[in-house]
């Protein structure tokens, strides 16, 4: 079995049921193992920053599926939930990012892992250190805990613990 993060966001209508139907999706399937969700958090949007805040979390899952057949899967949850990709870094109804694939670098047109920003952004680090503080991020050489401590305090105060 092999160990993958995946990063959600969310901010269209019900983002909260956006996250959740994602989530039962990855669930759904025979070969991913649902092991951990972490919280969910409520950020400020980054990027393109006129439209709503995003929920975000991070899952931890145990799959037999390849990385890439991981993504198309998480590709088609995407579609399946109405993603629309019009605005680089526009609002969208889910992302799903995969983050870290075991201790593996992979490089493909389609996929980089390590996820190559993961480390620069806060909304990602927090939920992911949340479940494994420990975790080596190889981008930074820090485990994930040391990413999150390093953010500025202005930037880890739009990062808020989502409560309905």
């Amino acid at each position: 079995m092999n160990k993958a993060y995946i990063a959600l966001g969310s901010n269209l209508q019900e983002r909260e049921q956006f996250l959740t139907e994602a989530i039962d999706l990855i669930k759904g399937h025979e070969q991913i193992n649902l092991k951990n969700t972490s919280s969910i958090y409520e950020t400020e949007p980054v990027g393109y920053t006129d439209q709503n805040c995003f929920l975000n979390a991070v899952i931890e899952v145990d799959t037999s599926l390849e990385p890439l057949v991981l993504l198309d899967y998480c590709q088609q949850i995407e579609e399946e939930l109405g993603r629309k990709r019009v605005i680089k870094w526009g609002p969208r109804t889910i992302d799903l990012d995969i983050l870290l694939y075991n201790q593996e670098n992979m490089k493909d047109e389609r996929l980089t892992i390590p996820h190559p920003h993961m480390h620069e952004r806060a909304f990602v680090m927090v939920p992911l250190a949340e479940l494994n503080p420990g975790i080596y991020i190889p981008a930074s050489g820090e485990r994930a805990f040391e990413v999150v401590r390093a953010f500025p305090a202005s930037e880890l105060k739009g990062i808020k613990l989502w409560k309905k």
